[in-house]
């Protein structure tokens, strides 16, 4: 019996950790549909009308995804891109959170 409490004891926060990194992802789905897709892509390759005009990268490149550091993803996202003065992406007004939750999600795209 005292096993079988153990075993109930580890399951219950493996059970969580598992919810929470679902949950995680769900939500950084969802904030990038929203923040993201319409330059990016759903796919996030870059390759939509707005994205190709803007020079959007293609974020299934596993160099490009290597290339871009959590930190200026965040960076970006929270301050905008300029280039030359013209503006390639306006800063966000989203939380801390969804904006790391975004960039997890784009992390999936790396092939």
């Amino acid at each position: 019996m005292k096993t079988m409490n153990r075993l109930a004891l580890l399951a219950i926060p493996a059970a969580l950790a598992l919810a929470f990194t679902t949950i995680a992802k769900a939500d950084g789905q969802a904030t990038y549909a929203d923040n993201c897709a319409k330059c990016h892509g759903d796919d996030g390759k870059g390759a939509t009308k707005m994205g190709q005009k803007l020079g959007a990268k293609d974020y299934t490149d596993a160099a490009v995804q290597t290339a871009l550091t959590d930190d200026q993803a965040f960076k970006s996202v929270k301050e905008g891109l300029k280039k030359d003065d013209k503006t390639l992406m306006k800063p966000s007004e989203l939380s801390d959170d969804d904006i790391k939750a975004a960039i997890a999600y784009l992390r999936t795209f790396k092939k």
